[in-house]
């Protein structure tokens, strides 16, 4: 597969540069961005100025996606390319890399000091790429991508900057509301159990201790041992819920349950939450802030 998609990049990049077509003046800027997370940041920044795309949408798991040939055709026509990085996208880092020389590609999270990183436990030397779950630490990633985003000719610096300072506005109100509702759930039951260990940065923002079946990466398998120990966890504190992701498949979780119960505690799946992708638009998880709310409303309305 990895042999096809350079031969198609190859392919791509050949016919552009045989037949490159003048940019019209009137023409917004193309910004393609991976996650439909990046997406809708982009979009509140610079969507009155440019033409945003998300090539990943709800649903998707970005630890396991492969490039197609349309998304090639997509980041080759693009101006401006927008990553996670952390290798969030893992498997499309060496796309970047061919395309790194001839397209602005921007890594969102290359903005953040290293020391507020949370590290990866799945793999040595690399760090946990959910951000997005720190709305103080999102902040940070959106100011670095307007810098960014500034310095592309065809935007509108002084629009961009007045697009995030009202952004930010109310991502600091979020960022309170969140604190506020976690903080009424009794600190005995406020322990969030998900699929996948995506959570940490929630955790460590919003003092909620998080437990994941799998790793940081769903790449990361699991095993009996990994169910058993969860299993046991639940029970002896008494956990309420478990929630499952709409990313990731709830079959681990589900065993999780069956496990609980066969001990003679009756715990349910509280709910789905969205990690690593936002919901459907127009959903009520639609958007980054939207996603935040449904989170944290379903997270409080089973633990309480």
């Amino acid at each position: 597969m990895r042999i096809i998609l350079n031969i198609l990049l190859a392919i791509t990049l050949l016919l552009t540069a045989c037949n490159p077509v003048e940019k019209k003046k009137d023409k917004p800027i193309k910004i393609v961005c991976t996650t439909n997370i990046l997406g809708d940041l982009v979009e509140v920044l610079a969507a009155d100025q440019s033409t945003v795309v998300s090539l990943m949408g709800a649903g998707v798991d970005p630890h396991l996606y492969k490039a197609t040939q349309g998304d090639l055709m997509e980041l080759n026509s693009a101006d401006v390319i927008i990553y996670n990085g952390l290798h969030l996208e893992g498997k499309m880092t060496e796309i970047f890399e061919k395309l790194s020389n001839r397209k602005n590609i921007i890594a969102a999270t290359a903005g953040v000091d290293q020391r507020k990183l949370i590290n990866n436990s799945d793999f040595k030397g690399a760090y946990d790429p959910h951000l997005w779950f720190d709305v103080k630490l999102w902040i940070e990633v959106i100011d670095y991508i307007a810098y960014q985003l500034s310095t592309i000719d065809g935007l509108n610096q002084e629009l961009i900057n007045q697009n995030k300072e009202a952004y930010i506005k109310q991502l600091q109100l979020l960022n309170e509301e969140v604190k506020s509702k976690i903080s009424s759930i009794d600190k005995s039951q406020r322990v969030l159990i998900t699929a996948h260990d995506a959570f940490a940065y929630f955790g460590r923002a919003y003092n909620i201790e998080v437990r994941g079946l799998q790793g940081i990466s769903t790449l990361s398998e699991y095993g009996l041992m990994d169910v058993s120990e969860l299993v046991d966890f639940i029970v002896e504190r008494k956990i309420k819920a478990v929630f499952v992701e709409s990313s990731v498949s709830d079959r681990s979780l589900k065993a999780v349950v069956q496990g609980c119960r066969s001990k003679g505690h009756d715990v349910v799946i509280g709910g789905t939450l969205y990690s690593d992708a936002l919901g459907e638009k127009g959903s009520n998880a639609g958007t980054y802030i939207e996603m935040v709310k449904h989170n944290v409303n379903t997270i409080v309305e089973n633990l309480r």
